[in-house]
């Protein structure tokens, strides 16, 4: 399965933490891939850090229009998920959801123009209270893959955490820099 993630709109200020979060949790979630319009460049440097410190090949695009990257995702037979407290409950769709193969993920900031609910294939909802974007990406992301995303390990990671009951216990691989 592949799966990608497209972050529509940004409200200023206030969302570079929220859109590095929603990009984080793409990444430690499963996903390959996210597109970004409208956001600080430095989010895109932040993940970067990550991939060479904890691994992997999570890769940030930006672009200038989500319409014409939805509609070529379409084309590439993506079934395109937007998530919104209005869509299909989580647990009604997540058995659905876990047949398809190319997943693009549509997670919004600010209110969401009417075009992405026709656009998709799937709407979906985590639950019926208002709630995080970040939380709903990340239930969805795991509810979809059912836990099997934490089984992998990151390739090239020069740090892994170990789990432990108590404490922290994080590996660190030796490199020559």
């Amino acid at each position: 399965m592949v799966i990608e993630v497209i972050r529509i709109g940004q409200r200023l200020v206030r969302d570079d933490r929220v859109t590095t979060h929603v990009a984080l949790v793409s990444r430690a979630f499963g996903a390959e891939r996210i597109f970004m319009s409208e956001v600080n460049p430095e989010i895109k440097d932040t993940v970067e850090k990550i991939n060479k410190t904890w691994g992997g090949k999570f890769e940030i695009d930006f672009i200038d229009k989500w319409k014409s990257v939805v509609k070529k995702k379409k084309e590439e037979n993506f079934k395109i998920i937007h998530l919104s407290m209005y869509g299909q409950n989580i647990n009604i769709i997540q058995e659905e959801l876990r047949k398809e193969e190319n997943l693009l993920i549509v997670v919004g900031a600010e209110k969401v123009p009417r075009e992405i609910y026709e656009l998709a294939d799937y709407n979906v909802g985590v639950g019926s209270q208002p709630h995080s974007e970040i939380s709903a990406l990340a239930i969805l992301l795991d509810r979809i893959q059912k836990g099997k995303q934490f089984e992998k390990d990151f390739p090239d990671a020069k740090r892994k955490i170990i789990p432990t009951k108590n404490g922290k216990n994080v590996q660190v691989k030796e490199t020559r820099d």
